[in-house]
This record gives C-alpha cells, structure tokens and sequence, in this order.
C-alpha cells in the first residue's frame, strides 16, 4: 500500500470507531476485509489510529473536524507533512482538500492548553490536583507512543542470558532502571510473539512499572497468595517468578483469565483458578493482591480511547466497585498479613483516597508503603497501597 493509501484505510477505521467500535475490533474487521494489505501496512494503519486515538482532541482542532479526515489531517499538519501530495484522490489516496479544509490548515492556530494536552475538560482539575507539577509533562508523555516491555522470566534464566537469546533472534532490547527484571524492546518488537524465547516462557510482555508493582510486594517462599483480580494474570505470573508461592489467580469475569493456564504452563508456573465462591474457603491469605477496575488513565497510551470514555458517573461508579473489593477481601487476609491495593490510575480519587476511606473504616489497618508511577518514570502510571491489620 502507498502511504496515501494508508492513510485512507487509517481515516476509514477512525470513522468507525467515531460511529461506536472499539478500536481492536475496528481494526481487526478491516484486516480482515483487506487482504492485500501485508503486515507493514496493518501495522503502519495501526500506529495512524492509535497516535490519532491519543491525540484526538488536539488533532481535531488542527484538522478543522472530529472525524477520521480531520484527525489524520490534524496528525499530519502537527507533523508538518505536505498534505496535497497524499490527498490525491489517486489510487485510494484521500480526497483532494476541500477549499474549507485548505483555508483551515492555512489559517494561524493558537490551541488551548488542555486541547494541547489531549486532557478531558472536565479530568483537568483532578488531574492537576493529583500530579502537580508534573501535570503538564505526564499529559504530553501520555500522547506518545508506550514503550514496549518485556518482563524476563528469572525462575528460568538471567537477563543478561535473554537479552543475549534475544539479540540472536534479531529482537534488540535494553535494560531499564525501573524494574530489575524489565527490558525495553529497541528494534523488531513484532518479532517477539513468534520467538523461541516467548514460546519457551523466559519472556513475558509487561509494562516495567507494572514489573516495578510486583517487585514492592512483600513476598517469600512458602506464602499463600491471592491475584484477586487477575486479569490476564500478568502479575500472578510475576509473582510466581519471583518465589515459591502456593498461588491462586480469581477474577468477576473468568473468561479475562483464559489465557493464564498456557502461559503459566510454558512458564513453568502453578497458579490455581478460584471462582468467586471458592475465595473465602482457601482464606486466610498471606497476601491478598488487588488491581482493582480503575480509569485506567496511567495506560492512556495504551489504552486512547479509555481517555475520552470515561465520565464522572463512570469514575464514581468505579471508586464504589474500589471501595467495595477493599470491603470484601480485607477478611480474608491473613493476621500480619499483606492486603495490597493497586490500581493503574493517576487520579487520587481512585488512590490515595480509597484508602483513606478504607482506613478511616477500619482503623485497624494500617498504611506500611505507598508507591506511585508515572509514564516519567518510563512505564505506565501505577499506585500501590501496602496495609496490614494489627
């Protein structure tokens, strides 16, 4: 595909998405219906959609709509790409300009500092409140692309000893200051799925702060440990990579943990799949470990669209189903033992005020260690609560 063909594909998909799908099933459908399009165009369409997702506020003022077109002509005009030699008309090029759209890419455009920022009118203050200075530089970290991470499997070997595996499958990586266990991938990160190294469990995708997370858990050998919400099982396996832990893995929605009984088994990890029922009858956990439903705004690189679909109704849903988690498994902790609170949000209202809540409840818990991430710290943003009651 020419890179104006692209580019129409890319407008395509945003429209889509604009019309109520959600970006992966957007993109998958169209992959599907365009066969002729080889892997470097499906991932070059991709990138277009999703640094348009991450930036779509500001990519709109600059392309004069909120549309496929005028997000893509925002993206480029912010790039300082010439547009007339990509909107042909000519071979599945985009439509020539319009004299609306030329005069608006022509005129002088001063944008509002949120607009700038890609940051909801409406999150901004608690944004602010919750980051401080650092609103403004988390924010334009936010619009960029996420690194790519990989978490090395160190029951099974060293990072040095997958770093140079790697290296010898063409995948380039570099260790990261955040996580001991982290590498960052530098060249052919699509690569990874379909190496010896993933297939034989050394290496595990994972954000570094994510990794980071695992790392300040208070865990030892012989612990029984808790995942209650599970997920895909990232952290439960991390968690077994780290000691040997009679593990269980729970989540409300079963079918997200699909996946864990394969990557546990090529990892060379145990970890037992509770339903909700069967929680309180392996009680007492040593540690119980809740990455509770969040806003998910410190993954909005990841994760655009999260940034524009959350609402106040929808956060304040969501601090209930926090408080509610924290209500039900504080009791099944052991005594002396760890209930730890984490969520992937920036937002103090899912954070550090849980907690205080939770406390204020229960003034027999008490805080040992907060920890917070920002994509300043090269992962996604991350806070985790460690309480013990006594």
């Amino acid at each position: 595909m020419t890179p104006a063909a692209r580019l129409s594909a890319a407008i395509e998909i945003l429209d889509r998405i604009r019309d109520g799908s959600a970006a992966e099933p957007a993109l998958s459908g169209w992959a599907r219906a365009s066969r002729f399009a080889g892997s470097g165009d499906r991932a070059a369409i991709r990138d277009l959609v999703f640094t348009a997702l991450r930036c779509r506020r500001s990519h709109a003022a600059l392309g004069g709509a909120d549309s496929g077109r005028g997000l893509i002509l925002g993206g480029l005009r912010e790039a300082g790409t010439e547009i007339d030699a990509l909107f042909t008309g000519e071979r599945h090029a985009p439509a020539p300009l319009s004299e609306a759209e030329r005069a608006h890419l022509a005129a002088p455009i001063e944008l509002d500092r949120l607009v700038a920022l890609d940051c909801p009118d409406w999150l901004a203050p608690q944004l602010e409140a919750s980051l401080g200075a650092d609103f403004a530089p988390v924010m334009e970290a936010l619009r960029q692309r996420a690194p790519v991470f990989l978490r090395v499997n160190t029951a099974r070997a060293t990072v040095a000893e997958v770093q140079e595996r790697l290296a010898a499958e063409g995948i380039a990586t570099r260790p990261v200051a955040l996580s001991k266990t982290a590498l960052e991938v530098t060249g052919n990160a699509r690569k990874i799925q379909n190496g010896a190294c993933y297939r034989e469990g050394l290496v595990e995708l994972q954000d570094a702060a994510s990794q980071a997370l695992v790392e300040a858990l208070p865990l030892a050998p012989g612990q029984k440990v808790l995942d209650y919400c599970a997920g895909g099982g990232g952290k439960s396996l991390a968690m077994a990579a780290r000691a040997a832990l009679t593990l269980y893995a729970h989540d409300a929605a079963p079918r997200r943990m699909r996946d864990l009984g394969p990557r546990a088994g090529r990892a060379g990890a145990e970890i037992v799949q509770l339903a909700t029922a069967e929680v309180p009858g392996r009680a007492p956990y040593d540690l119980v470990l809740l990455d509770v439903p969040c806003s998910g705004s410190g993954s909005w690189r990841r994760a655009p669209e999260a940034k524009w679909a959350l609402t106040p109704e929808r956060l304040e849903e969501l601090t209930r189903i926090q408080s509610d988690i924290l209500e039900k498994t504080a009791p099944c902790v052991a005594g002396g033992g760890t209930l730890a609170y984490a969520t992937c949000s920036l937002l103090a209202v899912e954070n550090g005020a849980r907690i205080a809540a939770f406390r204020a409840a229960h003034p027999e818990w008490h805080l040992v260690e907060e920890r917070r991430f920002t994509p300043l710290d090269g992962g996604d943003g991350f806070y985790l609560a460690l309480l013990t009651r006594g």
